[in-house]
This record gives structure tokens, sequence and C-alpha cells, in this order.
């Protein structure tokens, strides 16, 4: 099993000033130590949920831009793009762009956003959940004609482009990967079968990834797409990954065939190089013999 690290919270001693050298440093250490993707959040407010609004947040492709720059190996990604966030075509080109530059290592990682406030905040429309999923197959649906040969025009409900010319193209043929992240059974997983090359799961519970895995295999199936094609990916959440209950999971989740978990920032932890460093001498090499 592989192992990706998400940079989620950057709240670190220095803040902002010290943000370039930590993200920069934190990178390199994933890539140098075997993480093979490297994440961060989609967002302009820091999540609620997680510590206060008011805490840093950086713009995501500005970010990922940076740490092409930074890198050499490492998949980069957001996890991810709210689809209210970006007019689909921009968003295929700003993936291109990223892919680009870092030599064909981008991924679009992208969802039906869920973040209210920021939205309300800042002035960008939030439609009802069930426009934003239908926003959410559009975009997908222009991003891969962006993609592909077909320069001419797309028509949909909520979008409509007289061309879909994308130049220069994307280094990864056919295209940077799609990761569609949910777990939503018959709208989510329906379009991780129908469009997507990669799921991230948003839990490591090993039953409920079971289950969720099972529905993924019968859209697949309604649909006549590979299930075995797909990569599956699970966010760890607040799991310790030093423990011995994170590795048993970890074991049933490869059995699953889950190939990668996502490991996120520890924001208790003021180091995040660190918190990088340990877990790639003490966790990767578990995970990699799985």
């Amino acid at each position: 099993m592989q192992a990706g690290f998400h940079f989620w919270n950057f709240t670190v001693p220095g803040a902002p000033g010290s943000l370039p050298a930590v993200l920069a440093e934190t990178a390199r250490t994933a890539e140098q130590g075997g993480f093979t993707q490297f994440t961060v959040m989609d967002h302009w407010f820091q999540m609620e949920a997680a510590a206060p609004a008011t805490e840093p947040m950086l713009e995501a492709f500005t970010t990922l831009g940076f740490l092409a720059g930074q890198t050499s190996s490492i998949r980069l990604g957001p996890l991810v793009a709210g689809v209210t966030y970006r007019y689909p075509a921009l968003l295929a080109k700003i993936v291109t762009t990223l892919d680009v530059l870092s030599s064909g290592r981008a991924m679009l990682g992208i969802g039906a956003a869920w973040y209210d406030r920021e939205h309300r905040g800042l002035g960008v429309p939030y439609p009802a959940i069930s426009e934003r999923f239908e926003r959410l197959e559009e975009a997908l649906q222009i991003a891969l004609q962006m993609w592909s040969d077909d320069d001419g025009p797309y028509r949909g409900t909520h979008f409509q482009l007289d061309e879909t010319l994308n130049s220069p193209p994307s280094i990864q043929r056919p295209h940077p990967p799609i990761m569609i992240g949910g777990k939503g059974e018959k709208k989510t997983l329906r379009m991780v079968a129908q469009y997507a090359q990669i799921l991230n799961l948003t839990t490591a519970e090993p039953s409920e990834v079971a289950r969720l895995l099972d529905v993924l295999r019968g859209h697949c199936d309604r649909l006549g797409t590979d299930y075995d094609a797909i990569e599956k990916t699970v966010i760890s959440g607040s799991r310790d990954p030093f423990s011995d209950d994170f590795l048993r999971d970890m074991e049933k989740l490869s059995d699953l065939g889950v190939t990668m978990v996502v490991l996120g920032r520890n924001p208790a932890d003021p180091d995040p190089v660190g918190q990088v460093e340990r877990i790639a001498d003490e966790v990767l090499p578990k995970l990699a013999s799985l």
C-alpha cells in the first residue's frame, strides 16, 4: 500500500512568512521519504469543524504550482476541488497547466462542494445540492472533452461552451487522472465508475469501505467499465498512523483492493516536516509490505 500526505492546515509557527519554506520542505521530505502523492485542500476559509475559519488558508492551485517547482516525482492535486469554485473549462485549463509545469504529475481531484460559509462570505453562488451534482457531472464531461481531440462545442444544462480548445495539451496521456472524493452511493460512486480513474473514500473503516466498494462494482458492471482499473484510496481521518489498530485496518483495506491511504497533517504538531519524516521511517515500510 502507498501513502499520500495531505497538507490541510496552514497554521505553522511564523506564518504567513514561514509558509513557503515549510511547505516546500514538507513536500520534498514526503517525496524523498516515499510518499507518492501530496495534496492540499481546495478551500478559501479553514473548515469550522476542524479549526476557526479565520486560520490561514492558501488557494489550492497557486500552492500546487509552487510545489511543482519544489518537487520532481510526487503526484500533486487538490483534495478535492469544489465544482462551484471555478468554471469547469478553466479548471481543466488550470490542471493542464499544472500537469505541463510539473512534467506530468497533476491530478484533478473534484467534488460537489459543501462549505456554504465561504461561498456566502466571498460572494460565490452556492446552488442546492442537486444542482451542484448536476454541475459536477457537466464539469467532468467538459474536462474530458478538453483533454480529448474534440475541440468543438459543449452544450449542457448549466454550461455552454462554443469551443473546448486546450493548448498545450497535458503531458499525461490521455489526460491527468480524475479523482472523485466522497462516499455517496447513488451519485458520487456512479460518477466514479463513469468518469474517474481514482476514488477517494472519506472513510477508512474496513466494513464500510467493503460495502462502498461493492456499490462501486455494481455501478461499473451496469456501465460496462473496468472496476479493477479504478485506483481505490481512503482518507485515514483522525487515526493514529503509529498505532497497531491503524496497521490492522490498513491490512484489511489492502485485502479489499485499497492501494493508498491519505495521511493528514496533525495540526497539534508544529513541525510537519518532522511528522512526515517519522511517518516515512516508521509507517511507510509497513504499508509497503501489505
